[in-house]
């Protein structure tokens, strides 16, 4: 099963302003995101009321809300856990 990966306009604001910075970071979590949210490697938690989180690296992370149907992810927030959480 395929997810979708859905990046409303304040996640790309976010993201574009960290990808500048860390462009190796894109390719690290969107290809496995998409095929398996629970995936070992991107270490899944939940931790904030109706949102989870996934590891990009052990410096980053995405904030990201889970929506079962129709197999969407929207991706809230992306940077390090600090800025995150």
């Amino acid at each position: 099963m395929t997810y979708r990966l859905v990046y409303p306009e304040s996640y790309i604001r976010k993201a574009k302003k960290f990808l500048k910075k860390y462009p190796e970071i894109h390719s690290q979590y969107q290809k496995t995101l998409e095929l398996d949210p629970h995936h070992p490697s991107l270490r899944l938690q939940r931790r904030l009321s109706g949102l989870s989180s996934v590891s990009i690296n052990m410096s980053y992370r995405i904030v990201l809300e889970m929506v079962i149907r129709d197999n969407d992810i929207i991706l809230i927030d992306i940077g390090n856990h600090d800025q995150v959480y």
